[in-house]
């Protein structure tokens, strides 16, 4: 895959990397064409460092519910309400983070989204009550988080690849999921042996960390390199698209009067729940009901970030060859019948079953991103990514709501049982609405490969 031969036809294979406002006009090759990598593999590593090191935050908040409890005394409902917040503009902010990168470049956006989420995480350091950390944690992080989403992901997957689409963003959408399994086993250790405050700071370091190389290896668009798309002809570099709200706002409206939106839009809300807002923000603090240490459940939730990697990255190669409303349904029927079974098997130690149940959720956690992000391509082509940020937003405003809901259910019946049977119920639905998806008889991006959908 990294092996794969530089295109010649129509463009240089290298080039001099420019500023993103002077484009490169492509120059003929000359000579024999040699073995080297292409520029969008170095953009797609670039992107996928850059989702590991915001991600890092996505870490935190079920290992704090319980430290904050306890030296706060902050119910957990209202420590959910921030991290629902923190959701909710995480997935409202995708969209128009899709249009801004169209307006001001990949690069500068990425830059201010890793900044801001330091700042939040820093911040929080030093919060005295719980409206600060709505503020610090809600709203900071949501809007930094929320421009480095998988409309982040979209934009260079549909900027800088033709060939392996499917593939690109299975590996992509992978990169949260490494996130978790580097930042979730470090962050627990450093709550349990040093307290919350020291893993904030870790969090907001992550993210600085990654501002370099952003900004000295992302380019906006390939002709900025004198390249062509990988596996496609070299398209000069569109001028800055003005009114990047407006575009958002329309893109929603015209998408919203068509049917497949609506079921797109619904069955990635209960991904969100299902996954962000129930496994990531309520499984530790559930297991440690049951009497399992934290850390031992923040390995858990790291274990299904192993083989979230290994999940997402089959279901794009699986989504460049089958169709994708079926492997939705296939997906979330699973998911549902294994949330049924997790009440039975939380214990105050680590279990076979409980390993089968992590390995088996980690393979589906984010393996309907692929055929979702095929089902936009092919229902609404330029405009996929910015739709695909708008479906992305339900996906975080389902996981804000369990996430809020969830702790309201924690605090009234001092159980969680019944919000993993409703998830699970919600999942049945969720299988049935992707299989009345229709398909689009023409695709309206005549470069997505036809295997995609």
């Amino acid at each position: 895959m990294l092996g794969d031969v530089t295109q010649t036809t129509g463009s240089t294979a290298a080039g001099p990397a420019q500023d993103d406002d002077r484009p490169a006009a492509p120059t003929p090759s000359r000579g024999r064409s040699r073995l080297r990598v292409h520029r969008a593999w170095i953009v797609a590593v670039v992107t996928f460092v850059t989702i590991i090191g915001g991600a890092a935050f996505n870490s935190l908040p079920g290992l704090l519910i319980d430290p904050l409890h306890t030296e706060f005394g902050w119910s957990r409902g209202e420590i959910g309400l921030a991290v629902s917040i923190d959701m909710a503009l995480y997935g409202l902010t995708a969209p128009f983070a899709a249009a801004l990168m169209d307006r001001f470049g990949i690069r500068r956006v990425v830059v201010v989204a890793l900044s801001t989420v330091a700042v939040g995480a820093l911040a929080s350091v030093w919060m005295t009550a719980s409206w600060q950390l709505m503020i610090y944690w809600g709203l900071l992080v949501g809007l930094g988080t929320g421009s480095m989403a998988l409309a982040f992901s979209a934009t260079v997957t549909n900027r800088w690849f033709v060939a392996r689409r499917g593939l690109v963003t299975g590996i992509l959408t992978a990169a949260g999921a490494s996130g978790q399994l580097i930042f979730l086993p470090l962050c627990a250790w450093i709550v349990e042996e040093h307290g919350w405050r020291p893993a904030s700071v870790t969090v907001a370091l992550a993210a600085l960390a990654v501002v370099p190389f952003v900004w000295l290896l992302m380019r906006d668009h390939p002709a900025d390199v004198g390249l062509a798309p990988y596996g496609g002809a070299y398209v000069e570099k569109p001028a800055p698209a003005r009114g990047a709200a407006a575009r958002t706002v329309r893109v929603l409206f015209d998408a919203a009067r068509t049917g497949p939106f609506w079921l797109l839009a619904g069955t990635f809300a209960i991904c969100g729940a299902s996954t962000n807002g129930l496994i990531r923000t309520h499984f530790v603090p559930s297991a440690h009901d049951h009497g399992m240490p934290i850390t031992a459940a923040a390995s858990l939730l790291a274990v299904i970030g192993v083989f979230d990697i290994i999940g997402t990255v089959f279901s794009g190669w699986l989504t460049d060859r089958f169709d994708a409303r079926r492997l939705l349904a296939v997906y979330y029927a699973l998911r549902g019948i294994s949330l049924l079974f997790l009440p039975i098997l939380m214990a105050p130690t680590v279990h076979p079953p409980m390993v089968f149940f992590i390995v088996f959720y980690g393979l589906d956690w984010v393996a309907t991103v692929p055929p979702t992000l095929a089902l936009c391509r092919e229902q609404y082509g330029d405009d996929s990514a910015i739709v695909f940020g708008w479906v992305l937003a339900s996906h975080q405003v389902g996981a804000a709501l369990v996430a809020f809901l969830g702790g309201v259910a924690r605090d009234v019946s001092g159980s969680y049982d019944m919000v993993w049977y409703a998830s699970g119920a919600l999942c049945a639905t969720a299988a049935l609405m992707a299989l009345v998806i229709r398909r689009q008889t023409q695709t309206p991006d005549p470069v997505v490969l036809t295997g995609s959908g």
